[in-house]
């Protein structure tokens, strides 16, 4: 991976700016949908979703939201390239193997099954990679308004205050986020039979629970394998917030590929170890291999 200089990151955009943009575009077009935000359950008036290839929902707001974030980051700074969930592979790949200066990487909104089941865990994720490196990040949960963002070496904020990890000693205290749909083998199975953990959620919105592990709602990460958007914002929000993160295979996240990781993570360092040493104990070679 390449080393991110200081011309690299002069001039880049002010991580305010960015915020602004990306909660705007989000709280605009969801209530253009029909969605009465922090109010309540919501009632989207949107079409039936589609199904994508891989399974997974997309709406018209997830287009919309898409498309507004790239014509305004793109008219501010077009020596940005930009890769969204929803565009077509080719022009992603095209995007991450071509972009001289970097790209900006959104999901326009993760958690598409929960947003169209009237599920209130969702939200908008925006991230600055260069040279490899997420540099900035603005991930924003509309229903809350909770805007977490960090910029490299500077530290993590939600609403603009600084957000610091818990310094959890032990496995047994800490709430884990395991998706289990992701993982295969003796891991799922032991992670059922003994968990280490005093309790397990799986919130269904990637973005968000990576912000939720760096503010220390939960401590303790488990996926078996994200894509560029789901995990380039919230990966440099947690490091900031003194969090770790790796993955199943023990290679670090890299932002400068598309390739899908597994993600292991913890809000410091020890707990990682541990989470880590009780994974390898448990886990089958295929597991291990996966990503």
């Amino acid at each position: 991976m390449s080393t991110i200089t200081a011309k690299s990151v002069s001039n880049i955009p002010d991580i305010l700016t960015l915020a602004e943009i990306v909660k705007q575009a989000a709280t605009a077009l969801l209530r253009k949908g029909g969605i009465p935000l922090t109010k309540g359950l919501p009632a989207p008036n949107i079409k039936r979703p589609a199904i994508k290839l891989d399974g997974s929902l997309v709406t018209e707001v997830d287009q919309r939201i898409q498309n507004r974030l790239k014509r305004i980051l793109i008219s501010k700074w077009p020596q940005y390239g930009f890769i969204g969930e929803e565009m077509n592979h080719a022009e992603q790949v095209r995007t991450c193997e071509q972009s001289e200066h970097g790209y900006w990487v959104v999901d326009p909104l993760d958690g598409t099954t929960n947003f169209t089941a009237g599920f209130l865990f969702f939200g908008v994720s925006l991230a600055l990679v260069i040279d490899g490196l997420p540099i900035l990040a603005v991930t924003y949960d509309p229903v809350r308004d909770e805007c977490f963002s960090a910029r490299l070496g500077q530290g993590a904020f939600l609403n603009g205050k600084p957000m610091t990890c818990p310094h959890t000693k032990s496995l047994r205290d800490c709430i884990a986020n395991v998706d289990y749909k992701r993982l295969v083998g003796e891991l799922a199975a032991q992670l059922v039979r003994c968990p280490p953990y005093r309790s397990q959620r799986n919130l269904g919105s990637s973005v968000l629970e990576w912000c939720w592990l760096a503010a220390g709602r939960i401590q303790l990460y488990l996926h078996g394998g994200q894509k560029l958007w789901d995990f380039s914002a919230g990966y440099l929000i947690l490091q900031e917030a003194g969090g770790m993160a790796t993955s199943l295979s023990g290679l670090p996240l890299d932002c400068s590929k598309l390739r899908k990781r597994s993600v292991v993570a913890a809000v410091n360092q020890p707990l990682l170890d541990q989470w880590v040493e009780w994974i390898d104990a448990n886990s089958d070679i295929s597991q291990s291999a996966l990503f």
